[in-house]
C-alpha cells in the first residue's frame, strides 16, 4: 500500500510539471506578438533584426527630416550617433514635432523602420526614459529632468 502511495504522489508531481511546462510554452507563445523590444538607432542598425520582429525605436526628430504624401509620413529618428528612416502611415501625434523624442513601434524592412504606431512626449518636460537613456549614452541628452 505504501508503494501505490508513493507512486502515485510521484505521477502527480509528474504530471503537474508537465502542465506547468505546457503552460508556460503556451504562455510565451501567445506572448511573442505583444513584445516589443526597445532600440536606439543605433543598436537597430547595428544588430539588423528580423524582419518580423516587433520593435521599438526612440530618439529625436531630425529637424528638416519631415515630409507627407497624403496619409504616408516620412522622418528620420536619430540618438546622435546614428540616425534611421522611419516610415509611418497614419495621423501623426498632435505634439509631434522635429527636434522632439519620441517612440516609434513598428518592424525593420531593410534600411527603413515601418512604424505602426508613434508615440510623442505629452509635454515640454517629458521625454521617455529608454529614449533620455540611450541619448546620456551617446552623450547627447543634456536635459536635467529626472524621470
Amino acid at each position: 500500500m505504501r508503494s501505490t502511495r508513493k507512486a502515485r504522489r510521484i505521477q502527480m508531481l509528474v504530471f503537474g510539471g508537465v502542465l506547468l511546462v505546457a503552460a508556460s510554452a503556451l504562455f510565451g507563445f501567445l506572448a511573442q506578438d505583444a513584445i516589443a523590444f526597445f532600440m536606439s538607432p543605433a543598436d537597430l542598425l547595428a544588430r539588423a533584426p528580423s524582419p518580423d520582429q516587433l520593435l521599438r525605436v526612440g530618439g529625436l526628430v531630425v529637424d528638416g527630416s519631415v515630409s507627407s504624401q497624403g496619409p504616408v509620413n516620412r522622418f528620420e529618428l536619430t540618438d546622435g550617433a546614428a540616425s534611421v528612416a522611419v516610415v509611418f502611415e497614419g495621423v501623426l501625434p498632435d505634439l509631434f514635432k522635429e527636434g522632439q523624442g519620441l517612440i516609434a513601434e513598428g518592424y525593420m524592412k531593410g534600411e527603413v523602420f515601418e512604424a505602426t504606431e508613434v508615440l510623442a512626449k505629452h509635454d515640454e518636460n517629458y521625454m521617455p526614459k529608454e529614449v533620455a537613456d540611450a541619448l546620456r549614452e551617446q552623450g547627447h541628452f543634456h536635459g536635467d529632468q529626472q524621470n
